[in-house]
């Protein structure tokens, strides 16, 4: 594989079809996406493990959405990581990249040399789905279960969206001869076409009695499932993350009988919305007596962006509801 070909295909999320079996599915790199998403953070290892997980799961779900705007992927826990929040911005013009941001709430004392999953607790896995100005937002929540953020994440499809769905994830620093050692992301989603998805009724046979895809299928349905998940199971690490292997190439070595068809590769970037204006919107619900109580001893009213990590400064004159009327004295 040529350097040209690597970059080509870092950062992007291929979407596929198997043909044969009716499964759809998706395949992401991320590279570049993850180094402006973690570099805004001293995370310890165990947090940017979590957090570039998360970034993977969103770039696979977020694609899969016709979204108009905004998908978020979060998870709220009692445990050491108390929340971990993502959004995944649609493109704005066709061809035009899709943008992702992520960052992490954590008690640092309470991190443990344990395993990621580790520094998680009890809690909730969510999706939101914000369509923009006059379309209802749409929010769907399931308990934290199995040992993977992507198992949370299945549990979620199976119950909420009622959609078998499987993903095979690798992530870890890159240590390439050269290059500087940096974090990379790669893995594959697939998912039973809509339209092969019955309700399911009664409890389900996955952990804590939610509903598990072979609670979704019919016999027919689930030997195709069953037969990609074989051959799914069979992607190494190295495959997934590593700079040899062209996704295509990936698509055909694992799934050659199922007939995959592919379609055009989403780029994606790291990209945050926040902005003066933003900041100013957000301050404009409070009173000159509120603002005052934000106002620092050097007399500015200061805020940070917890997924940039960009930082505003304002003179409090200028914000709240009665700005105008301060500002003009």
């Amino acid at each position: 594989m040529t350097l040209g070909s690597k970059i080509a295909w870092d950062d992007t999320v291929l979407p596929f079809q198997l043909d044969r079996s009716g499964i759809r599915g998706r395949v992401a790199r991320l590279d570049g996406v993850l180094s402006g998403i973690l570099k805004q953070h001293n995370y310890p290892p165990q947090v940017e493990a979590l957090v570039a997980e998360m970034a993977l799961l969103t770039a696979l779900i977020g694609q899969t959405i016709k979204l108009r705007w905004k998908l978020s992927l979060q998870i709220q826990t009692k445990g050491a990581v108390r929340m971990i929040a993502t959004d995944f911005y649609a493109p704005e013009a066709e061809g035009e990249p899709a943008r992702i941001r992520a960052y992490a709430s954590f008690d640092r004392d309470r991190i443990t040399d344990g395993p990621a999953m580790d520094q998680i607790g009890e809690g909730y896995f969510a999706i939101l789905m914000d369509q923009g100005k006059g379309m209802q937002p749409y929010q769907g929540i399931t308990p934290l279960t199995g040992q993977t953020l992507s198992s949370c994440a299945e549990a979620y499809f199976a119950q909420s969206e009622q959609l078998p769905t499987k993903f095979a994830l690798s992530f870890g620093q890159s240590t390439e001869p050269g290059v500087p050692q940096h974090w990379r992301a790669g893995g594959i989603m697939v998912q039973h076409m809509p339209k092969a998805s019955p309700f399911a009724e009664g409890g389900g046979s996955g952990e804590g009695g939610l509903l598990h895809a072979d609670d979704l299928l019919n016999e027919d349905e689930g030997e195709n499932w069953n037969r990609v998940n074989y051959h799914l199971a069979t992607v190494e690490d190295m495959e997934l993350i590593g700079p040899s292997l062209p996704s295509t190439d990936l698509l055909f070595r694992l799934f050659h009988e199922e007939g995959p068809r592919v379609f055009d590769a989403l780029p994606v970037r790291f990209g945050c919305t926040c902005s003066e204006d933003r900041v100013r919107q957000s301050l404009s619900i409070y009173s000159a007596k509120d603002i005052a109580t934000m106002t620092t001893a050097e007399g500015r009213v200061t805020a940070d962006c917890q997924f940039c990590g960009a930082h505003y400064n304002l003179d409090p004159a200028t914000v709240g509801f009665e700005a105008e009327e301060v500002s003009g004295e």
